[in-house]
């Protein structure tokens, strides 16, 4: 979310996958804790200007891990409806064995009342008593395999209690990160606010209008995108210039800068993940000389930040709060990434 002003990097960094959240949340602290509060009042104007770029962009990484914290949130809320439900099958399942032991276990009292060779004794017939008999050893193979079943079921049953509530465990811990997060980009957005309100009024303004260009480029030159589906994805990416930034938001009203991407995909039946950092590794990676429109450019060596190529030198992004979806050149930050989804 930096203002996009700075000159862009020759190659790509090809750093390591996305860490998992609590490493993230801790780096994400830890940087989001260096930012000082106020500006620098002998820095002048200029000062507040680069803080206020630092506010965005240590915001926009605090957002980028809100929005992982929530995908892993919906993932996380899924897989504990399935071990819940899981283990009230396996419940029903219990009951069911365990009515089927109370049958057995009654007839077996009923039958073995009488000693066997009495019951022969009294029968008027042995084959009939020989016919009791084989029942009678069935019910007690019967009552075995039932019984091994039901200790089975047992353990499956506490090792699907034992999983779901671990699952929901981790979901509440989710569920603080994502509130943590939150406050954080509240906070450093709250203070980008207090910053740009404390510059005289033509600072205000010319910070306005670089923020806010949105002059539409010629793209008529060049190589054209990839495949239909990259085309679409185009199309609703420039549909979408104009629209505010809205910081976790994924459309149509509003956007934050891997929202728009994963949007404008999903308008050509393509799934993306929900992080400019997954989106990074979303497909090919290919050198920023072969870029085609639709492909995907991520900045900083994070890639805490994604942008759509869309041709002549331009792509379209959201760039953060109080600046509309917009046209920028490529090169307005450094580049860690080109991808071809």
């Amino acid at each position: 979310m930096a203002s996009h002003r700075r000159p862009s990097a020759s190659g790509f960094d090809r750093g390591a996958r996305v860490t998992l959240l609590s490493a993230a949340a801790a780096t994400a602290a830890a940087a989001l804790g260096t930012a000082p509060a106020g500006a620098d009042p002998a820095g002048g104007p200029a000062a507040t200007r680069a803080q206020v770029d630092r506010l965005y962009e240590q915001a926009e990484k605090a957002t980028e891990q809100y929005n992982e914290a929530g995908e892993q949130a919906d993932e996380l809320r899924a897989q504990v409806a399935r071990a819940q439900d899981r283990a009230a099958r396996g419940q029903e399942d219990i009951n069911r064995m365990r009515d089927t032991l109370g049958s057995v276990a009654g007839a077996q009292y009923r039958s073995g009342g009488v000693d066997p060779a009495l019951a022969l004794l009294l029968s008027g017939d042995p084959d009939t008593y020989l016919d009791r008999a084989a029942v009678l050893d069935r019910l007690g193979d019967r009552e075995a395999a039932v019984l091994s079943d039901l200790r089975r079921a047992q353990r499956r049953l506490g090792q699907e209690r034992s999983e779901a509530a671990r699952k929901l465990s981790e979901l509440e811990r989710t569920r603080s990160a994502l509130a943590r997060h939150k406050r954080t980009v509240e906070a450093k957005l709250a203070t980008a606010e207090r910053l740009l309100a404390s510059l005289p009024a033509s600072e205000r303004a010319a910070y306005d209008r670089a923020s806010r260009s949105g002059r539409v480029p010629d793209l008529s030159g060049g190589a054209g995108p990839s495949s239909a589906r990259a085309a679409a994805a185009v199309a609703a990416a420039r549909s979408a210039v104009g629209r505010p930034y809205v910081w976790g938001a994924n459309g149509p009203s509003g956007f934050d800068c891997s929202g728009l991407t994963q949007w404008s995909y999903a308008q050509a039946g393509v799934g993306l993940p929900r992080t400019s950092q997954a989106q990074r590794y979303a497909g090919q990676q290919v050198p920023l000389s072969q870029a085609r429109p639709g492909d995907l450019v991520t900045y900083r060596s994070d890639a805490s930040h994604v942008a759509m190529y869309v041709g002549n030198g331009q792509v379209v992004h959201a760039p953060y709060p109080g600046a509309a979806v917009r046209y920028d050149p490529v090169g307005m930050m450094p580049i860690a990434s080109v991808t071809r989804p």
